[in-house]
């Protein structure tokens, strides 16, 4: 036999010689308990505790709350927090790039850059043109019966039905003498109003000043957002009255007039209109 069926044999004994643990009384050396043991049993124990206590452990760190007082693990009112922060950051971005597509928008206005389109037609010319004759004028069915509908009710509910309609006024902001007319192909998109330094600019209707600074082109600008769409802008004054956010109405000053501005020849306004984007001649609707 070789030696190192030897060894093996005698490591094999070791593992398999049988021990005997005994608990005694101290006082009386009664024998309370005995576990017959051998080193390969021990062994195997051993293992197997240790292999349960770590699952456990491991079991107690990723499904309890103990696993926050481990350092590296983030606790759960961080992450709310967390994840609060990425809904307003998400929230404060949508509000940046909206302000920039607005301010924008104002940069171009008050650069005159840009394009205009023929949109403002009068119904009435355009009604005109056609030819009364081609038109069936002879009332439907359907339209008889709400004729007689609305008869009877106007016939006892005169003031319940009636309603008030209020049309929409655009009073001048000054009043003087047109130098420059509109002209939209030569990006010329107001008029010029001659008047004399310091004269009160008044609102040409009700709204909000959504702009009021300086430039280094057109001076002192203001500009309001009213009613429908509309935008008036007041170029080359001498000085402010309203700042941006403030409301005002209709003739109420807002400004002086004014030569200040890179672009001017004169103490003069020039005024221009603008309608959902577009600008419009504002002589079509304003008598200066």
């Amino acid at each position: 036999m070789s030696k190192k069926k030897k060894k093996s044999k005698k490591i094999a004994q070791k593992l398999l010689h049988k021990y005997r643990l005994v608990i005694l009384n101290e006082d009386t050396f009664e024998e309370r308990l005995s576990f017959k043991l051998t080193r390969l049993n021990v062994f195997i124990l051993t293992s197997i505790s240790s292999i349960l206590l770590i699952a456990a452990t491991i079991l107690l760190i990723a499904f309890t709350p103990l696993r926050e007082y481990i350092p590296g693990y983030s606790s759960t009112a961080l992450k709310k927090q967390a994840l609060e922060l990425n809904y307003k950051t998400d929230s404060l971005q949508s509000i940046i790039t909206l302000n920039k597509h607005y301010f924008s928008s104002i940069k171009k206005v008050l650069e005159g850059n840009v394009s205009t389109v023929e949109f403002n037609r009068d119904s009435v010319i355009e009604a005109a043109k056609v030819d009364i004759n081609e038109i069936n004028l002879s009332p439907t069915r359907e339209d008889s019966l709400l004729r007689e509908k609305v008869s009877k009710e106007d016939k006892y509910n005169l003031f319940e039905s009636a309603t008030s309609q209020v049309n929409f006024v655009l009073f001048p902001p000054v009043n003087g003498t047109i130098s420059e007319s509109y002209n939209a192909k030569e990006k010329h998109f107001g008029i010029d109003i001659v008047v004399a330094k310091d004269t009160p600019i008044k609102a040409a209707s009700d709204g909000t000043v959504i702009f009021s600074e300086w430039t280094a082109e057109t001076g002192y600008v203001i500009i309001i957002e009213h009613r429908h769409g509309l935008i008036s802008i007041y170029k080359h004054n001498a000085s402010l009255i309203k700042a941006q956010g403030e409301l005002v109405k209709s003739g109420e000053v807002i400004a002086t007039a004014g030569n200040t501005g890179k672009f001017t020849t004169g103490p003069h306004l020039h005024f221009e209109l603008w309608s959902d984007g577009y600008p419009i001649n504002p002589t079509n609707f304003i008598d200066f």
